[in-house]
């Protein structure tokens, strides 16, 4: 599944800066962009991809900080803090609810 975005991505990416048709071809490409991303279910699953996210470096961090003791670098520490943080039903730079 990763791959088929990627290529979809790299082919959207592709078409905008191979295109001769100009700007209507982009702002078409570009509206189309912005009501994918707009839609309730693709909105759902990139938020539950987030949060899945972070629960996994959560544990991620917990089984390194178990083996590793008091050596865990802060700015690791403060990392993983300020993601926990975050996923707080803050809204984050996408205007997403994070809930």
């Amino acid at each position: 599944m990763r791959y088929k975005i990627t290529f979809a991505v790299g082919a959207a990416v592709g078409y905008v800066l191979g295109t001769r048709a100009g700007r209507e071809q982009y702002e078409k490409l570009r509206a189309s962009a912005r009501r994918l991303s707009a839609n309730p279910a693709v909105r759902n699953v990139a938020e539950s991809a987030t949060q899945t996210g972070r629960q996994v470096a959560g544990r991620a961090y917990h089984t390194v900080s178990v083996r590793v003791g008091d050596r865990m670098p802060e700015a690791v520490s403060e990392r993983v803090r300020s993601l926990r943080g975050r996923g707080q039903g803050a809204e984050d730079e996408w205007g997403t609810s994070n809930t």
